[in-house]
């Protein structure tokens, strides 16, 4: 579990830092400062949950099981929360209305809140 977590959060820290680059470069012309401001929130926390993983793959102290559910938390809430975030920042310049699926915005979120409440709770259970 630890390689294929480091794995995730390497593939998520890479992409964090292609799409940061790409809208700080590729879409300045396009953008307003609000929309690009918006983008880089979903790139921030993008890279805080690639960093957020690499940090859970190192303790020893975490079970299998709460590493598993931590992962998949992540990986939903960065698909969901980052995901639309960018496609919600870029919406004038494309075709199709994303506005439709900004209510997934806050359930990514939710699941990145979760994540670190497992983390939480996985310690707050353990014994000395």
């Amino acid at each position: 579990m630890k390689r294929k977590m480091i794995l995730i959060a390497a593939f998520l820290g890479v992409t964090a830092i292609a799409l940061g680059a790409f809208g700080a470069h590729g879409l300045k012309q396009f953008l307003s400062e609000a929309q690009l401001t918006t983008f880089e929130t979903g790139v921030r926390y993008q890279m805080y949950h690639a960093l957020f993983l690499l940090f859970v793959a190192n303790l020893i102290e975490l079970t299998e099981s709460k590493r598993k559910i931590i992962t998949l938390l992540v990986v939903l809430g960065v698909a969901l929360f980052s995901g639309s975030i960018y496609l919600l920042a870029t919406n004038s310049i494309t075709s199709f209305d994303f506005k439709i699926i900004g209510f997934v915005t806050p359930i990514g979120g939710l699941l990145l809140i979760i994540s670190w409440i497992v983390l939480f709770a996985g310690f707050f259970n353990k014994k000395s």
